[in-house]
């Protein structure tokens, strides 16, 4: 879940200023057979993975921290998330009636704005599709909504006096911990490359972090915007980012037609990151796959078959004499049976 919750954070344009945070917390709550458990949530910083929490368990699960912070929330008041969630899903089950597995996620995020409290949104979902988003600012609620939505005065209560106040507390908390974390600069490593005979150059930058790179490809000094393909954001394992563009050009087109670089921009560069063309004229991966078994048993074949015909000289060496020892030594020996020479017992006799 917390993967996905990363791409859906990618998705929304964000502001780049360091003294602009948030809070984000995906919940989802699903009625039917699956291997997932029916509540559960993930809460994340920024794009930081601060905790999970699995409701079959009631467990919650540390993410990415280096000391305890169990002090910095109240799982009582945490519960509230689950009773909201779960009030929705009355009114949607009422509504639509659904069967089999269904279910209701709830997305909420709340800012921090050079320090002080700022906007509120809350997205429900149901199987995916959205179905009402709350606003608060300023002391004020506006919705959205394809179904339903009572009780209005109550829903402001509730943002008011529980929601708006819960989320900025345990985001100031969470800030106050991490704000290392979520301020770090690292570098971008950049790879312009094109494949032997190829038609596409791709540039490649990982390992960045924060998410917000620019990647510009030019030609002969000149930035390339046709025939670009690629610069989707995608998150590393480790919490960093990568962004690919793509360059479709004209596979007989001589390598010093032109010049080609890949330039990045980013908040850890002091500059911008000029990186040249490399032509990567390794093997191909699928290429070595296949050679290398063939290559591999035509030398065992070799071994083998040599070692056949070795042994068979050796062999016919060892044996030869011994063969004819042998018939020198059986040749003047003869049975004679007693029939024919009168005799009542077999015997042998001598020439």
């Amino acid at each position: 879940m917390d993967k996905i919750l990363v791409l859906f954070l990618l998705s929304f344009p964000t502001s780049s200023l360091q003294d602009t945070h948030s809070l984000w917390v995906l919940a989802s709550y699903i009625k039917g057979q699956t291997s997932f458990p029916q509540f559960s949530y993930t809460w994340m910083l920024d794009d930081v993975r601060l905790l999970y929490y699995n409701g079959d368990t009631d467990t919650f699960f540390g993410r990415g921290n280096t000391t305890n912070e169990d002090s910095l929330y109240d799982p009582d008041e945490i519960t509230c998330i689950s009773d909201g969630i779960q009030s929705r899903w009355a009114v949607t089950e009422y509504l639509y009636k659904p069967t089999g597995v269904r279910s209701i996620q709830r997305l909420v995020l709340c800012e921090l704005d050079n320090g002080e409290p700022g906007h509120m949104f809350v997205w429900d979902a149901f199987q995916g599709f959205a179905i009402v988003e709350f606003h608060w600012y300023n002391g004020s609620l506006n919705f959205t909504s394809q179904v339903l939505t009572i009780n209005h005065e109550i829903n402001t209560s509730f943002f008011k006096n529980l929601y708006y106040p819960l989320c900025i507390k345990i985001l100031k908390s969470f800030l106050e911990i991490r704000i290392n974390q979520v301020n770090r600069k690292v570098k971008p490593t950049v790879r312009f490359v094109q494949k032997p005979g190829g038609s596409q150059m791709i540039c490649l930058a990982t390992g960045f972090y924060p998410r917000h790179i620019n990647l510009t490809l030019f030609r002969d000094g000149q930035p390339v915007t046709d025939d670009v393909t690629g610069g989707d954001l995608l998150p590393n394992d480790d919490g960093t980012y990568q962004m690919r563009k793509i360059l479709e050009i004209d596979e007989e087109e001589p390598r010093d037609k032109h010049k080609y670089t890949c330039t990045a921009t980013h908040v850890s560069l002091d500059n911008k990151l000029d990186v040249g063309l490399e032509y990567d004229n390794r093997t191909p991966l699928k290429i070595v796959a296949i050679l290398v078994p063939t290559v591999l048993g035509l030398v065992l074949i070799s071994v083998i078959v040599a070692a056949i015909i070795q042994a068979k000289k050796q062999h016919a060496v060892t044996i030869a004499p011994v063969i004819l020892w042998t018939r020198q030594l059986a040749a003047p020996v003869k049975h004679v049976n007693s029939v024919d020479s009168g005799h009542s017992n077999d015997s042998m006799i001598k020439e």
